[in-house]
């Protein structure tokens, strides 16, 4: 079947998914350009046009996934709705109990950053936006009288580790922690850091 034509833009788009799915799949370090071309049925030589080596497009690909999940957060703490209600629905989406998808490619890409200053700046950068739009809403809720938080970017800080640490365990370790006592803990830390009752947390986000 005769393939369309696509833009630079869109054949960039297409070749930057398909290597974040198979990033997810192989790992960093066993994916090769040969993989993404084969996926999307064209040439290496087309794959390495466009990105000239295999670091580039690697990088490239995790800076993709991290537009697509900080559009998504953006999103669930832009609605019009009590800040609570926003930060709710933003933790238990981003938890690896959530909708988030992709927990297997970030744990890939903390543990390539190690060795890789490009793919480091990409991570760190996606990390201090994720904290920086919680901190927000915390620092929103509080302005508003919602709740009680005295430091708004610190317990940003916390909450997003603790859900980073429960993704580690539930993705490395099937079965180590159940997905009802990883929503129960995240709920539990979020009440916590608002300085609110698990209770008035569930009532409030009714």
């Amino acid at each position: 079947m005769r393939r369309v034509r696509l833009s630079v833009a869109e054949r960039r788009e297409e070749l930057l998914g398909a290597a974040v799915e198979q990033i997810e799949a192989r790992g960093v370090a066993a994916v090769r350009i040969a993989d993404v071309a084969t996926a999307l049925g064209v040439s290496n030589a087309l794959v390495l046009y466009h990105f000239s080596t295999k670091e580039k497009l690697v990088a490239e690909a995790f800076a993709h996934a991290a537009r697509q999940d900080l559009a998504q957060l953006r999103k669930l703490l832009g609605r019009r709705m009590s800040a609570v209600r926003r930060l709710r629905a933003a933790v238990r989406w981003y938890a690896p109990t959530g909708q988030a998808k992709g927990w297997r490619l970030w744990i890939e890409g903390w543990a390539a950053a190690l060795r890789e200053p490009v793919l480091r700046e990409v991570t760190r950068d996606l990390d201090k936006q994720w904290k920086a739009a919680i901190g927000e809403v915390i620092a929103e809720g509080v302005a508003a009288g919602e709740f009680v938080c005295p430091d708004p970017a610190t317990a940003a800080l916390r909450l997003t580790a603790l859900l980073d640490g429960l993704a580690v365990q539930m993705t490395a370790y099937e079965g180590a922690v159940s997905r009802a006592r990883a929503q129960e803990w995240a709920d539990e830390a979020l009440a916590r850091e608002l300085g609110l009752e698990r209770e008035a947390l569930a009532a409030a986000t009714r």
